[in-house]
């Protein structure tokens, strides 16, 4: 079952990052994935980018999305042919039909952080992601038990990743799935379909506390 580390950020497109691109690959083969999704903040990797980076990884399966600013709060989105529709301060609403048109997939990325009012969010848009980050390194005991407290109410998928920063957080979360995945079309599908259940690594830094089996 592959395994993917999909919330990432590099030195070279996220300024508030230390992971270089080749270090990221390296490291994440280092510590088991099977694959990587760069999401770095407002900005997908053009797919030239990736194709030179994933030639260097060694089997390793580099794909990019992105880490949209939107006015409520971040989200994590796949399969986007660029980024023209979704903007910094993008309104969810919007942001939703532009991954709904394009049959691309979002994650809520760490609900509830920074007292974002999740709840309300999903009161007035309903489930409508296909998943929702419940582990990470930016996500607290607290804010996960909000988060399953919504996964309990409402049919969405739940993920795992790193939200990485710096190298030695890569892996510390992430999602395994069933099934092949060799593309960023399977991935998106994989997630759509709800495949995936967060892990957790053991003696990596657990900030969101482990995920049972």
């Amino acid at each position: 079952m592959p395994k993917f580390d999909h919330h990432l950020h590099t030195s070279r497109h996220s300024p508030d990052s230390s992971i270089d691109p080749l270090v990221l690959i390296e490291h994440a083969k280092a510590v088991g994935l099977d694959g990587v999704v760069i999401t770095d903040h407002d900005f997908q990797w053009d797919p030239e980018e990736v194709a030179e980076l994933a030639a260097q990884a060694n089997g390793l399966l580099v794909f990019s999305g992105a880490e949209v600013s939107a006015r409520e709060g971040h989200f994590l989105v796949y399969g986007l042919p660029n980024l023209d529709e979704a903007p910094p301060g993008v309104r969810l609403a919007d942001l939703l039909q532009v991954v709904k048109r394009h049959n691309a997939a979002i994650v809520a990325a760490h609900p509830f952080r920074w007292d974002q009012p999740f709840d309300e969010l999903i009161a007035t848009h309903g489930p409508s992601f296909d998943a929702l980050e419940l582990v990470s390194n930016n996500v607290t005991p607290e804010t996960r038990h909000k988060t399953e407290a919504i996964l309990q109410r409402h049919a969405m998928g739940a993920t795992g990743s790193s939200d990485g920063h710096e190298r030695d957080a890569i892996g510390c979360y992430y999602t395994e799935f069933t099934g092949e995945i060799a593309t960023i079309a399977d991935f998106v599908t994989a997630l759509r379909a709800r495949r995936g259940r967060p892990r957790h690594r053991p003696g990596a830094w657990q900030t969101s506390g482990p995920v049972d089996d």
